[in-house]
C-alpha cells in the first residue's frame, strides 16, 4: 500500500493536508502532543526521513516531492495521517470497484431471467447495493491496521525483481501460492461462519440472497466480510510477495467475488469454484465453501456438484427447475435457519417485461 499512498500523497493529499492542517499550526499544539504528531522521525515542519529510508521509512521514492510535501502539521510518515488517508482511499476505491464491476456484469453478463425466480426478493438489487455500500467503509476501517503494518515494514512485501533474492520464476509462482493459501484460509473461515451461532450473528445477512445478482458480491455484514478477507492480509505477513502483484491480486479478488455471484454458468469445471458452485452454496447453504477451487470442499466433504440443469440455457430458468430447487432448498434452509423466514419475495416489475 505504500505505492498507492505515495501516489495519492504526491498528486493530491500533500496539498489537502497542507491546506487543512498546515505546519504553521505547530505553535498552537501542546508540547506533549508534538512528539506524537511527528512520531519522533522529524519535526512539525513536515521534514521527511532521508531518501534512503523512503517516505514511509521503507519504500523508495516513486514521485518527486513538491512544495506541499513538507507543509503539513502531519508529515507523510505520521500514523494518524496514514490511517485517515488509507481509510479514504480504500473506501472510495472499494465503492468504485464494486459498483463498476458489478454494473458491468449486470449489463453484459448477468442473466436477468433470475428476476422471475420464486425466491428472488422484492427490491433485491437495491437491498444488495445498500448493504454493500454501507458495509465497505466498516470493512475498510477494520482492514487498514494491516496496511499500516505493511507500511511500517512488518511484512514480506518487496518491490524489486532480481536473480539473487526474488527472481522471475519466484514472481510468477507467488500468484499460485497466494491463490492456494487464501483459498484454503477462506474455506476454513467460511465453514466457521456457518457454525450456527456465528452464522446467526454474522453470515446470515449474506445468505438473505437465495439467488444472487452481481450486486450481492459485497453485500455482507462488514465483520463477516472482514473475516473472509483475512487470508489476503495474512499471506504477505508470512510469505514474500511483490508489491505490484499484491495490488493486482487484491483487485482480482474483487473481480472474482463479483463473477461468482453473476449467475452465468460458463462451464461445469470440476476444479474451478465458479458461479455454478457458488449458486449451489447460496441455494443449499452447507456446500461449496471454497473461493477459487473445489479442492478444499472435496477434501472436507462439503462439495456438491452443480445441478446439470444450470448449464442448459432453457432448463436453468424453467419453472420446473426452479420448483425442484425450492423443494430441496427449503429442507436445508429450515435446518439452518428454522422455519421463520423474514424474506419478502417478489421482483422489480419494471424489469420483469424485459426477461419474458
Amino acid at each position: 500500500m505504500d505505492l498507492v499512498l505515495e501516489f495519492f500523497d504526491s498528486y493530491c493529499l500533500d496539498y489537502v493536508y497542507s491546506r487543512t492542517l498546515p505546519a504553521s499550526l505547530a505553535s498552537h499544539v501542546p508540547a506533549q502532543w508534538q512528539s506524537m504528531l511527528s512520531m519522533n522521525q522529524g519535526n512539525l515542519t513536515g521534514v521527511v526521513a532521508p531518501k534512503a529510508a523512503g517516505i514511509y521509512g521503507y519504500a523508495p521514492y516513486l514521485f518527486k516531492m513538491s512544495e506541499y510535501t513538507g507543509a503539513s502539521l502531519l508529515p507523510r510518515y505520521n500514523v494518524l495521517r496514514q490511517f485517515l488517508s488509507l481509510v479514504s482511499i480504500t473506501t472510495v476505491f472499494g465503492w468504485l470497484l464494486y459498483f463498476s464491476v458489478a454494473s458491468f456484469s449486470y449489463m453484459f453478463i448477468f442473466d436477468k431471467a433470475i428476476f422471475n425466480h420464486p425466491r428472488y426478493l422484492k427490491n433485491q438489487m437495491s437491498l444488495e447495493i445498500k448493504q454493500a455500500m454501507s458495509a465497505i467503509p466498516v470493512m475498510v476501517v477494520l482492514t487498514v491496521p494491516w496496511f499500516l503494518l505493511e507500511l511500517q515494514g512488518h511484512s514480506k512485501l518487496y518491490m524489486n525483481i532480481d536473480v539473487e533474492n526474488h527472481g522471475v520464476r519466484q514472481f510468477f509462482l507467488e500468484y499460485v501460492y497466494f491463490l492456494m493459501f487464501t483459498d484454503c484460509g477462506i474455506y476454513l473461515l467460511h465453514r466457521w461462519l456457518h457454525w450456527p451461532r456465528v452464522y446467526k450473528a454474522l453470515h446470515k445477512p449474506h445468505h438473505k440472497w437465495l439467488v444472487t445478482t452481481p450486486y450481492a458480491s459485497h453485500a455482507f455484514h462488514p465483520v463477516d466480510g472482514y473475516f473472509q478477507s483475512l487470508p489476503y492480509h495474512i499471506y504477505p505477513m508470512l510469505f514474500p510477495l511483490n508489491k505490484v502483484s499484491y495490488l493486482i491480486l487484491f483487485t482480482f479478488v474483487n473481480f472474482w467475488t463479483v463473477m461468482i455471484h453473476d449467475g452465468e454458468y460458463l462451464a461445469n469445471d470440476p476444479v474451478v469454484n465458479g458461479a455454478a458452485c457458488h449458486t449451489v452454496h447460496h441455494l443449499y447453504f452447507n456446500y461449496n465453501y471454497g473461493q477459487f477451487t473445489t479442492l478444499w470442499d472435496r477434501l472436507g466433504g462439503s462439495y456438491r456438484e452443480p445441478d446439470k440443469e444450470l448449464f442448459n440455457k432453457s432448463l436453468k430458468k424453467s419453472n420446473k427447475t426452479w420448483e425442484e430447487q425450492i423443494k430441496k432448498m427449503e429442507v436445508i434452509k429450515n435446518q439452518v435457519e428454522g422455519k421463520d423466514d423474514d424474506r419478502v419475495y417478489g421482483t422489480e416489475e419494471k424489469l420483469l417485461k424485459k426477461v419474458n
